[in-house]
């Protein structure tokens, strides 16, 4: 029986902050690759149904780029690495 091929969509969870602050100044620095992986588990168990992986990268874009940044993690993280620059 031959499976079938696992295809991958880009999502966002979009959400504002409001600050005083410069933005460069509002993100944790410290936080570890396990509670980025806590977040990506709470993310996979909570919104998605049994059986989808879920791929996280905790960054801030400006809304006229969020389709070039989707676009781009998307390639990062679903592409095979032996696979060339030629799409």
């Amino acid at each position: 029986m031959m499976s079938e091929e696992k295809k991958a969509y880009p999502f966002a969870l979009v959400g504002f902050f409001v600050t005083e602050k410069n933005v460069s100044d509002v993100f944790r620095t410290d936080v570890s690759p396990e509670q980025l992986e806590e977040i990506r588990e709470l993310i996979k168990k909570l919104i998605f149904v049994e059986g989808v992986d879920v791929a996280i990268a905790p960054f801030v874009v400006p809304p006229d780029q969020v389709n070039d940044a989707l676009q781009q993690l998307a390639e990062a993280v679903f592409s095979p690495p032996e696979e060339g620059k030629d799409n």
